[in-house]
């Protein structure tokens, strides 16, 4: 399984802003302290507030701040809010053995544990 930008970056500024908790930061300094661009981070973060991640104020002092205390934060739901649903499907989603098909074990099974996985990681775990 093989995550893209999206997640990697969404943890990354998570964790950057789990780091000055319960301060406000700002796009432009998460930005350059994650070495990533003001309009991809935008997006990531656009994804985790309306995931209820994350939360914006506006105005002269305003930016972001993570919604509740680290420690109340899954990693899992942050890749879920950057990446969608967790899920490891065979390849052959049209294949019509799919329900009898005993390798299917395989792949739910992974599923159910890189989901457990990663909802067993509190974002507060990442910063100590």
């Amino acid at each position: 399984m093989k995550f893209s930008t999206r997640g990697e970056y969404g943890l990354r500024a998570a964790v950057n802003l789990a780091k000055s908790y319960p301060k406000i930061k700002n796009l432009k300094d998460i930005s350059a302290e994650e070495k990533i661009s003001v309009k991809y981070l935008e997006r990531i973060i656009g994804n985790l507030r309306r995931a209820g991640i994350v939360k914006s104020t506006q105005g002269k002092n305003g930016g972001y701040i993570l919604a509740k205390n680290p420690g109340k934060i899954k990693v899992g739901e942050i890749i879920e809010a950057t990446e969608g649903p967790i899920a490891v499907k065979c390849y052959g989603t049209n294949c019509k053995m799919i329900h009898q098909c005993p390798s299917s074990f395989v792949w739910v099974k992974l599923g159910e544990q890189i989901k457990k996985t990663l909802y067993g990681i509190k974002l507060s775990d990442l910063i100590k």
